[in-house]
């Protein structure tokens, strides 16, 4: 009995010192934890996963960035391709199938219009036709007279004078016959007409219907409004400040909010040289290639290449981005990175600027596999949690 007392301290004896033991070594590792603290942001490779992924590495060099000037407006239509339609003499309006939106081919007739004038305008070129026939034979008899002397050349001048004037009054009116659409050739005692045809003097659509049928209209009145959308403008609003950056010719890249990825090409054709209240100016573009999706009064965004200028810039694979920010990988040893924070500017031709250039100026930045290391660090510290 008193072995197995002798026995049993023993044992207890011995967990306590087992239990201080084991203590102390948590502590001591805990410790050695505290004292050298993993970097999170630092990445190593092995031999075998640097054979897998190669690592490649720049330095920062002077690129050609430009500089974007970001710009937005309105597809806008040039005078010279607004067309308001009217007729000269006035009328009621027969007929039309015009709608807003239709398109319309050059000499389609789009309308027609009725007026008693037309008929009164016929019959006037009709009689100075046959006064003018009249007068033509009356001074080819006075001439025959006059040069057997059986005629005075008072009254040969005076029937040249008749049919000169008979002439000027057959053609004048044929010309106002001609501004309604009535050809003077084809009209004949039994040929007169009371309507005429109105025609489309453009190709493109129709932009606004004004009349409807049965409506007089005055010559001053606007029948329709017709677009030639070859020739559309885009006409952006840019601040009195960008004005002197913009110039003549300069080239654009325009994209609607629809459709952004979709980009039109074109180029600056004027800008304006007035301010307005607000401070704005006006630059006139013209689009290199007429698309039929682009519809006057449609709201455009517009980028323009302003200036180039050097900066110090890497190529674009070497930036990561994780959790909303964009990082970069330098090396710090033997198979060693770090990912480091990184400002970012204007990118162009496959490098993009880097806006605190100073805290990478003599490091070596990584290339190639840059997303394969952000993956190994994020994947060693899950690891690790």
């Amino acid at each position: 009995m008193k072995i197995l007392k002798l026995y049993g301290s023993y044992f207890l004896v011995l967990m306590v010192l087992l239990s201080a033991v084991q203590c102390q070594q948590k502590q001591e590792t805990t410790a050695t934890k505290t004292a050298n603290p993993k970097d999170e942001n630092t990445v190593t490779f092995t031999d075998a996963q640097l054979r897998n992924a190669p690592i490649e590495t720049t330095e920062l060099s002077m690129q050609h960035i430009s500089t974007v000037l970001k710009l937005n407006g309105k597809i806008d239509v040039p005078p010279q391709n607004l067309v308001s339609v009217s007729t000269p003499l006035g009328g009621y309006l027969k007929s039309t199938r015009l709608l807003p939106g239709m398109k319309v081919a050059k000499g389609q007739v789009i309308a027609v219009i009725e007026n008693p004038q037309f008929v009164q305008l016929q019959q006037d070129y009709l009689m100075a036709k046959s006064k003018y026939h009249f007068a033509q034979l009356d001074y080819n008899r006075q001439t025959k007279l006059n040069q057997s002397q059986a005629s005075s050349d008072k009254v040969m001048q005076q029937a040249q004078s008749e049919m000169n004037s008979q002439q000027i009054l057959m053609n004048s009116i044929a010309q106002q016959l001609k501004l309604v659409n009535i050809n003077p050739a084809k009209i004949s005692a039994g040929n007169i007409q009371r309507s005429v045809p109105v025609y489309s003097t453009i190709n493109g659509f129709v932009s606004k219907v004004n009349v409807n049928i049965g409506k007089y209209v005055t010559p001053s009145d606007v029948l329709f409004e017709l677009i030639n959308p070859s020739d559309i403008h885009l006409n952006l609003k840019v601040y009195e400040k960008d004005l002197e950056m913009l110039k003549t010719g300069q080239r654009i890249v325009a994209y609607t909010n629809v459709d952004p990825s979709k980009k039109y090409a074109g180029e600056i054709l004027l800008t304006s040289k007035d301010v307005d209240g607000s401070g704005m100016a006006e630059a006139r573009c013209h689009f290199e290639k007429y698309d039929p999706a682009l519809i006057p009064g449609m709201y455009m965004n517009a980028e323009v290449k302003t200036e180039n200028s050097f900066a110090n810039a890497i190529p674009e694979e070497s930036v990561v981005d994780f959790e909303g920010k964009s990082y970069v990988f330098t090396e710090t040893g033997k198979q060693t990175w770090k990912m480091v924070p990184v400002t970012l500017g204007i990118s162009e031709n496959g490098f993009i600027e880097i806006l605190n250039f100073a805290d990478f100026k003599g490091k070596k930045i990584v290339t190639k596999n840059a997303y394969t290391l952000l993956m190994k660090l994020k994947n060693t510290s899950e690891d690790e949690d």
